[in-house]
């Protein structure tokens, strides 16, 4: 019996990876390095700043990261203030959970100014129970502490929980927590996700496959 559902934000909540990419394409095109979608795909989608630019800048010093990462951010909000929209289906799916009384949260790698940012521009900030934060764990995505946390704190089992993700960080750490995932397709294609281990794909929350799952029955 379904107890609870858990979310990622960034390219689950809204389709925000178009504009991530295009930052960073911009700002790592003025540190010399070239990258396109299926690059953004394998190395940057959900990860955390941190380890995103300990790969690709390792000649950076931690005040060179915190600077990009803030410098990044901003264009990031700038950028998103007129484009931000919750992605299709997921306020309906939001009303229906809390006309079941089901517990939701969010977890989430994006600094807490963008999470903060995002959740106020989709009109969602009262709409969850808490948000976890990867910067506030030991560990962020892909490593499970993460929605090891959630559900700790929701106090419900992992295996009556679900959880929407996009990215192949975030599904690792949802799948390695014992959690049945839905994949969104918003960043790569349904068999990748697949083969991660996510329960199935959808492209948004107007998909009739969720009531599979016990959602929107």
């Amino acid at each position: 019996m379904l107890q609870a559902v858990l979310f990622d934000l960034d390219g689950t909540m809204a389709n925000t990876d178009p504009l991530h990419f295009q930052i960073f394409k911009q700002m790592l095109g003025e540190q010399g390095i070239t990258i396109d979608e299926a690059f953004y795909g394998d190395r940057i989608n959900g990860r955390t700043n941190q380890a995103i630019l300990s790969d690709l800048l390792p000649q950076f010093s931690q005040a060179d990261i915190l600077n990009f990462s803030r410098e990044k951010e901003q264009r990031f909000r700038n950028l998103a203030k007129t484009q931000l929209q919750p992605m299709p289906g997921l306020l309906t799916l939001l009303t229906w959970i809390e006309q079941q009384h089901l517990p939701t949260a969010v977890v989430t790698n994006a600094p807490r100014l963008n999470a903060e940012f995002m959740l106020e521009g989709l009109g969602l900030t009262d709409r969850f129970e808490f948000v976890v934060l990867g910067e506030d764990l030991p560990l962020a995505k892909p490593d499970p502490l993460p929605y090891q946390t959630a559900v700790e704190k929701l106090g419900v089992e992992p295996a009556t929980t679900i959880v929407f993700e996009d990215s192949p960080s975030g599904i690792r750490s949802a799948v390695g927590a014992g959690i049945p995932t839905v994949g969104m397709t918003s960043s790569h294609d349904a068999d990748a996700l697949i083969a991660l281990g996510v329960e199935m794909a959808i492209a948004d929350f107007t998909d009739p496959k969720l009531k599979q799952l016990g959602l929107l029955n």
